[in-house]
């Protein structure tokens, strides 16, 4: 193990191998720390033992470990918040490939309007339709500027989908409502099941535009630019919370680790929590500090270590890179009572809520079939393709249908619906109706930060190490609850149009508080945003900190406020982009890249 590298990367998923590719092909040396141990697919994902749904689903072997380290969570700054020990709202994932392991494999491009969010309502509507507690922001980079690294994410992870227009032309029946294309997918759009094509049949009926979801599962045989390759998917159903033992749903496991094993000057430590980044004074002066080392612990040994870098990227998990900031005092915390201070603003969740359609006995859905990312959509109420004007609020969100493999214990727990036994015979009937006949359909929201909504260290709860767990104050408000109201105020509407003979809609009730012990998504934002303006943003709109410019901080912690998309391809677009500044300018001169303010 080096005592020094070029460069240390704090984490191992999507974000973490990005950059180690990237900057280890341009000649530094790299060292990468993962918390979790050695994941292998050809080995951790072998069949059987990758699809056991009790130890993956219920004791889910790929999340992290909450009683070293988690969490405290509180819904209001007066509540007393506890520690999150039992996975209920969200699933960090931990191990080599992190979230980029277990996620499903939906691989969407941001919407031009969701990188600037805040100037495109105010060119709609003013700045006084903004509410005064939403710290609405942009993000400082525009769609065309990432589009190319979208393409090359997209390329890397083998997406299959059909777009609606690449380079201005129309190519096929994609997204309308998308953004143009320089290229087409890599790969043909995922076949539709049942389910699905019932979907499009009723959405296109009530006048909106369904589209196939971009999905990172393969829909053939692919070999990347890594020389790195991908099998054809089955829709086996085995995605979310899984290996991939057919080697389909793309990962860092499979599309970008195996092009770093054996290389010079690179190392990769598992089993190693980063416990703090060392600073000292910037030689550079103007109040700048510099990343001098990385504190970790050893977990193989029980021994604390200290690798010197000279740069370090941080590309945890959200809550995880916004943790070492605060440990390791990069930027200033935010105080929600003044609204100043940046590292801990702007934390931003989804508002996501699913209802369920049933059908007629003789139309069987096969729910047990899937993939991760198949399916079809709607776009016609997400982000800013609908006339907010009359409705007063700010946001959106995608209705779609996103069969991904409903397993059998999976599929016990909310058989029937809300109020039906959950014994007996009637159980028994309604479980069997519910997993042959039903279909569900997901309301995949936006959700905006507010100035009351933020993360900060703990002050009386600590990790095994001694050190303050990090503190969540979140719940919902009510712009939110009222986007989500309308959008899925349509779905009896579709449902219907689908043939549908009982509809089940799921919905946020005005009021309604975050409930930590359900389900919802792991798609956590924000913390420690990117941004032009050091007042608002921990970071420029290079992912690079104001304060301490050879740290980097990649992930969806960089997003200002939550978009109606999972964050996996935007988060991988700009690690691409921030790894090309880093090649292309910072290695040539190392200094901030933005004047504080000004974006360059």
């Amino acid at each position: 193990m080096p005592r020094k590298a070029d460069v240390v990367i704090v984490g191992s998923g999507w974000a973490g191998s990005i950059m180690a590719h990237q900057l280890h092909r341009a000649g530094l040396s790299v060292v990468v720390l993962e918390r979790g141990p050695m994941r292998k697919t050809a080995i951790d994902g072998a069949y059987p033992y990758s699809i056991d749904e009790l130890r993956a689903n219920v004791r889910k072997r790929l999340f992290e470990n909450l009683a070293p380290q988690t969490v405290t969570i509180r819904n209001t700054p007066h509540q007393q918040a506890l520690p999150y020990r039992q996975l209920g709202a969200f699933l960090p994932g931990t191990g080599l490939g992190g979230g980029g392991l277990h996620w499903a494999g939906c691989m969407f491009r941001a919407m031009p309007d969701d990188l600037r969010l805040r100037s495109a309502i105010i060119e709609r509507y003013g700045r006084k339709f903004i509410p005064k507690d939403m710290n609405l922001q942009d993000y400082g980079v525009t769609y065309d500027e990432l589009e190319p690294f979208f393409n090359q994410a997209e390329y890397v992870f083998g997406a299959s989908g059909e777009a609606w227009t690449v380079r201005g032309k129309r190519a096929g029946n994609g997204d309308p409502f998308a953004p143009d294309r320089s290229k087409p997918f890599p790969l043909p759009p995922l076949r539709e099941v049942y389910s699905a094509a019932l979907f499009r049949k009723g959405a296109a009926a009530c006048g909106y535009h369904p589209y196939v979801i971009p999905a990172a599962n393969a829909s053939r045989p692919y070999t990347n630019s890594y020389g790195c390759q991908l099998g054809p998917c089955n829709f086996c159903g085995y995605c979310s919370g899984y290996d991939c033992f057919l080697y389909s749903k793309a990962s860092p496991n499979i599309c970008i680790w195996p092009a770093l094993w054996g290389k010079k000057n690179f190392t990769l430590r598992t089993d190693a929590h980063v416990l703090k980044v060392d600073l000292a004074r910037s030689p550079a002066g103007q109040g700048l500090k510099e990343a001098k080392a990385v504190e970790w612990y050893d977990g193989e040994t029980g021994t604390h270590q200290r690798t010197e870098a000279g740069m370090v990227i941080l590309a945890g998990f959200q809550l995880s890179n916004v943790h070492l900031m605060l440990l390791s005092g990069i930027g200033q915390p935010y105080d929600p009572v003044r609204n100043t201070g940046v590292v801990g603003r702007n934390f931003v969740y989804q508002t996501i809520t699913s209802s369920r359609v049933w059908l007629r006995p003789d139309q069987h859905t096969n729910q047990f079939i899937g993939a991760g990312g198949g399916g079809v959509a709607i776009d016609d109420f997400n982000c800013t393709n609908f006339d907010h004007g009359p409705l007063g609020f700010i946001g959106g969100s995608p209705i779609w249908v996103n069969q991904s493999g409903l397993k059998p214990i999976e599929a016990m727990t909310g058989a029937g619906g809300h109020g039906q036994p959950r014994w007996g015979s009637d159980f028994k009937h309604q479980a069997l109706e519910t997993y042959r006949h039903s279909i569900g359909m997901d309301a995949h929201g936006s959700n905006m930060a507010y100035r009351d909504v933020w993360l900060d260290l703990d002050p009386t709860w600590k990790n095994d190490w001694g050190q303050p767990l990090m503190r969540m104050t979140f719940t919902w408000h009510d712009n939110d609850i009222r986007m989500n109201r309308f959008v899925t105020s349509h779905i009896p509407r579709i449902a219907e149009a689908m043939g549908a003979v009982r509809v089940e809609v799921g919905s946020l009730k005005p009021g309604e508080p975050f409930d930590v012990t359900q389900y919802k998504t792991t798609h956590l934002a924000g913390g420690a945003v990117m941004g032009t303006d050091p007042r608002t943003s921990a970071l420029n709109r290079y992912l690079q900190c104001w304060d301490v410019p050879n740290v980097f901080v990649v992930g969806s912690n960089a997003f200002p406020q939550g978009m109606g998309y999972n964050p996996t391809g935007l988060v991988a677009a700009l690690a691409y982009w921030s790894a090309h500044h880093i090649v292309t300018d910072y290695l040539k001169n190392p200094r901030p890249l933005c004047g504080r303010g000004v974006s360059s």
